[in-house]
């Protein structure tokens, strides 16, 4: 069911244009002035907002502005019993999707709210088939190898679920596109997929990553900030290096999988999250937990399902149809024909010791195809491979 809101300071007017939006079997909220609008705007998502312009507190093309910035698709249609051309016209240029006058006309007000609706659809599927696009060209797992027919087979049975999954496997093996396949085989497909490395970010700034902010709540906090769990809402987060969390951060990870709820930093107020939780880590984390560095309680929520990506030297018959995909992608990116190998030099690196696993091959391919002539041959595999 279509959801939309209305943004206007008199309860009068949002409550008949509810009344005529009910009836024709949309969802609809209020919101008595623009700070209220914004803050359901951030914890639901809406097709189409109705927004008053002439408002106290914040006006709303303001509202209109603070609602892009935040990454909203909604279509605005911004509504004034002081309507001009002039304001119409502002409106537009700042992105709103119509303009109507109070009191609005019964029919023009249903036409332009669908016509919106199917705007909102469009750019929806458009972003989706965009990303879907970008995924399966990124996400894309090579090889006929046993072992990875395993992790593939583990795979299809997961996906369609909700199950939570820890993913396992040594740095540059390939779990990243583990989660992500996971992800666009599931029904939160549609969703965002929202990564987050652990590993990269600061122990003390993790917890405003991932729960967000509110404003003031330490000293570089000059404006609210909506953390990674909001918005993976519907979705997917991946929480990749997760045993470089610290015990802090752990701790409100685990409340958040028990009870579908965070609480932003410097916040009191409870927002409830519908999120897939996945992670991958290159530690063991049996021995973490021995250790005392990781949580054992999270542990178990995290590995309702455990898959293990094989590193490359344990699926070396993968080898050669890796470099035949890296060369064709090379090409792609450079706007050359792809160079051809010959199968001596695609012997020489299969029995290679690759540490690095995929990451690795990647490079050596590419540094391969910079340095060799048309054809890259044994030699050229052994003078440029680096090992």
């Amino acid at each position: 069911m279509p959801r939309i809101l209305i943004i206007d300071d008199e309860k009068a007017i949002r409550n008949t244009l509810k009344e005529i939006l009910e009836f024709e079997d949309y969802k609809v909220d209020q919101a008595e002035d623009g700070p209220a609008g914004l803050d359901m705007l951030i914890q639901q998502k809406y097709d189409v907002v109705l927004c008053d312009i002439k408002m106290p507190k914040m006006d709303g093309l303001e509202v209109l502005t603070r609602a892009q910035a935040m990454g909203t698709d909604a279509a605005f249609i911004m509504v004034s019993a002081h309507g001009s051309i002039d304001t119409a016209v502002d409106a537009t240029k700042k992105g709103a999707y119509d303009f109507i006058s109070k009191p609005p006309d019964l029919n023009r007000l249903l036409v332009t709210v669908r016509n919106a609706l199917d705007r909102t659809k469009l750019v929806t599927e458009t972003k989706t088939l965009k990303k879907k696009l970008s995924v399966t060209k990124g996400s894309e797992m090579v090889g006929s190898s046993a072992a990875l027919g395993a992790v593939r087979k583990a795979i299809e049975k997961v996906a369609p679920t909700d199950a939570r999954v820890l993913i396992t496997g040594p740095n540059g093996a390939g779990k990243e596109m583990v989660a992500r396949q996971l992800h666009e085989l599931s029904s939160r497909a549609q969703g965002p997929m929202v990564e987050v490395n652990c590993a990269a970010i600061p122990s003390e700034l993790i917890e405003s990553e991932l729960f967000g902010h509110e404003k003031g709540s330490f000293t570089s906090a000059v404006k609210q900030r909506i953390g990674k769990f909001e918005q993976a809402d519907g979705g997917t987060l991946f929480l990749d290096e997760i045993g470089d969390m610290s015990l802090s951060a752990q701790a409100k990870v685990l409340r958040a999988l028990q009870e579908s709820k965070i609480t932003r930093v410097g916040g009191e107020k409870e927002i409830s999250v519908n999120v897939r939780v996945l992670a991958a880590t290159n530690k063991n984390l049996m021995q973490e937990i021995a250790d005392r560095n990781f949580r054992e309680d999270l542990y178990h929520r995290l590995s309702v399902i455990l898959i293990q990506v094989p590193a490359l030297n344990d699926r070396r018959d993968d080898i050669p149809e890796l470099i035949q995909k890296f060369l064709n992608d090379i090409a792609a990116d450079y706007g050359n024909k792809p160079k051809k190998i010959d199968a001596t030099a695609l012997e020489y690196l299969k029995g290679l010791d690759w540490r690095g696993n995929i990451r690795e091959l990647r490079n050596v391919v590419e540094r391969l195809v910079i340095m060799s002539d048309d054809v890259i041959s044994e030699g050229d595999a052994k003078a440029f491979a680096g090992k």
